[in-house]
């Protein structure tokens, strides 16, 4: 514990004494790629809202959930970002709402995946029941228990924050900068931290491998729509690197510690912003580029809405297509 303690005030020397000039240059290096990855999922919400045929397919409405949560994960991980640049010292409760809402995003995040690809095997699997099983009404039964169990994690986790003796404290003025690593605040906290992350991304990872090796399974039978199927089973592939992405910022604050102890200030520094727009940054943004690129519905209108609608000849799902896209909802 000594040890991952020094290796922590290591990390955070190195980012106190930076100067001004290389705080400002950084923290501009990390804002650009965030703002730019924000404006596409906002857009990307934007247009699931835009048109009846998104709010009205399970499919877009699972994809909202997902966006939602990434978007405001991203922007939390950048506010955090900035508040440790300009060396702002926050108060427990504060940092505590912050890193709590953060974790309520990054959870819903691996559980929407799960629901996401449990909807594509039975699209490809269970076609003729498709409309029957994933409908409206059992899609937000699926949101409710994603956001529920979310929840009931940021629960506990204020309760095991309640146990930490703050009464204590002289002030609750923090002593470092805020993190989620920071209000670990006690042994029990950290093993609940370790044991829910365990449970939580080994699940999904089962499940999403298993609708996975389904939908090969299923693509082998004459009786299943080829294009359909590879589609689905590409997405899937791409929702288990969502996964891993995801998985990759819980050993965030590790592989930091680790690289503080063998490289140099300005090199860690570098690798440090390198590491936090690709793992905490970019697959924030990876479900609107999977879909916003690849999903022949969302993408003639996420990029008349990106132009700002300057290309209104551009504008799809007139009424005169509607019905004819209506039937292509189950391809990717």
């Amino acid at each position: 514990m000594s040890d991952t303690n020094q290796s922590m005030t290591n990390v955070t020397a190195k980012v106190q004494y930076q100067g001004i000039l290389e705080r400002m240059v950084f923290s501009a290096v990390t804002t650009l790629p965030c703002c730019v990855f924000l404006f596409i999922n906002v857009t990307m919400l934007f247009t699931l809202r835009s048109k009846p045929v998104f709010c009205e397919t399970s499919r877009y409405v699972l994809l909202y959930n997902l966006l939602f949560a990434d978007t405001v994960q991203m922007a939390l991980s950048q506010v955090l970002y900035l508040i440790a640049a300009s060396r702002l010292i926050l108060t427990y409760p504060v940092c505590g709402f912050l890193t709590l809402l953060a974790s309520l995003t990054t959870t819903i995040s691996p559980l929407a995946l799960v629901v996401m690809s449990l909807e594509r095997y039975v699209a490809v699997c269970y076609p003729l029941r498709h409309t029957t099983i994933i409908t409206i009404r059992n899609t937000g039964v699926a949101i409710v228990v994603i956001w529920a169990l979310g929840s009931l994690n940021i629960l506990t986790r204020v309760l095991l924050l309640l146990e930490f003796p703050f009464k204590d404290l002289e002030s609750l003025q923090m002593k470092d900068f805020c993190s989620e690593v920071a209000m670990l605040l006690g042994p029990r906290s950290n093993d609940y931290d370790r044991a829910c992350t365990c449970v939580l991304f080994i699940s999904a990872g089962v499940a999403i491998s298993f609708s996975y090796f389904g939908v090969i399974i299923a693509a082998r039978s004459a009786s299943t729509d080829k294009a359909s199927a590879r589609k689905a089973r590409n997405t899937l592939l791409l929702h288990l690197v969502q996964l891993c992405l995801i998985l990759s910022s819980t050993i965030y604050s590790s592989l930091l510690m680790a690289l503080s102890q063998v490289l140099s200030r300005l090199v860690f520094v570098r690798i440090q912003n390198v590491l936090y727009v690709c793992i905490f940054i970019f697959p924030r943004c990876l479900s609107s580029l999977i879909y916003g690129i690849r999903d022949q519905t969302i993408r003639p209108v996420l990029v008349y809405h990106l132009c700002c609608r300057l290309s209104p000849q551009t504008y799809p799902l007139r009424p005169k297509s509607h019905l004819r896209l209506q039937g292509k909802l189950t391809a990717l």
